[in-house]
């Protein structure tokens, strides 16, 4: 099976679970496509913001440079896959070169 095919089998498994036990308040689904199929490497997302949590003066745009930091300069010690994890911390030239294939993959539709 391809990367693509066990990715979708696996998206696909978490789509169910997510739906059976997911917490308040977040929303995540796979794309719907005009056709009304279902997209599952492209997802819909809402993370609420804790109670009292969120300042008016955290901007739209300071979100998500925030998260565009979180990409580009991860948390070794903490990480949600260990084999990336490993790659970032002993092959660095390696984890970039797969972060580059995986945005060539699947380029964004903005």
């Amino acid at each position: 099976m391809a990367s693509g095919g066990i990715a979708r089998g696996r998206l696909a498994e978490e789509r169910k679970s997510w739906r059976k036990n997911h917490p308040h308040g977040f929303v995540a689904k796979p794309e719907t496509l005009p056709d009304g199929t279902v997209n599952l490497i492209v997802w819909k997302c809402v993370i609420p913001g804790k109670q009292g949590g969120w300042k008016p003066s955290i901007t739209v745009k300071q979100v998500l440079v925030g998260i565009q930091e979180l990409l580009d300069d991860p948390n070794p010690n903490s990480a949600a896959q260990g084999f990336c994890n490993e790659l970032y911390k002993k092959n660095m030239p390696e984890y970039k070169n797969r972060v580059r294939q995986q945005a060539k993959q699947y380029p964004s539709r903005v």
